[in-house]
């Protein structure tokens, strides 16, 4: 079976040995007041992606090219503009059966996470990277126009009936009050002016 790995336009010239795709959760659990446990669905996380590529710096007859050969430095330069510029892009996975019927694909809009560049004598001149890779949704903002009209409280009419009760200003009953002064208080003002 043949595996081709884009990063956006770009071709991988080796396909990578193995890829992991994590679906992350976004569900929550909950304890009722019955100890029970219960599982409110919502909907997937982002999809996180792993695997490691080589980038051969010879030629190799099982490395696949879009045009000609190109050396690992050239893909290391399109990754490193790719993480540097924040640029988000496609990362495609097709899989093709030997009679050249295609298996399936992955297509998810992703962004660079976290690369590594391995360097082993094990891979002579080769240099191995790996690759966190997380799925990447567009969004926006949305802008409204919200109308505000000024507030005018209703106007009420209250009709106003005359009284058969007198206008006139009602006078003091013409009781008197005398104030006079506690004897506790005169006690201790002497005390306090003595």
């Amino acid at each position: 079976m043949a595996y081709y790995f884009y990063l956006g336009n770009t071709l991988l010239p080796v396909a990578p040995d193995k890829l992991t795709l994590k679906i992350n959760n976004n569900n929550k659990t909950y304890d009722l007041i019955n100890n029970q446990e219960i599982n409110v669905l919502k909907n997937p996380g982002l999809t996180d992606i792993e695997f490691k590529a080589l980038l051969p710096n010879v030629k190799y007859p099982f490395a696949t090219y879009k045009s000609n050969y190109q050396p690992a430095s050239y893909f290391l330069n399109i990754i490193e503009k790719l993480k540097v510029n924040k640029t988000p892009f496609q990362f495609i996975v097709s899989r093709k059966l030997p009679n050249g019927k295609v298996l399936f694909d992955t297509n998810i809009k992703v962004s660079i996470e976290d690369y590594k560049i391995i360097e082993d004598v094990k891979e002579a001149f080769d240099v191995r990277v790996e690759f966190k890779l997380k799925q990447y949704k567009e969004y926006s903002t949305k802008t409204m126009q919200i109308s505000i009209k000024q507030y005018k409280p209703p106007v009420v009419v209250r009709a106003v009936t005359p009284t058969a009760t007198s206008t006139a200003v009602s006078k003091p009953s013409g009781q008197n009050y005398t104030v006079k002064r506690r004897r506790l208080f005169m006690e201790y003002s002497k005390e306090i002016l003595w």
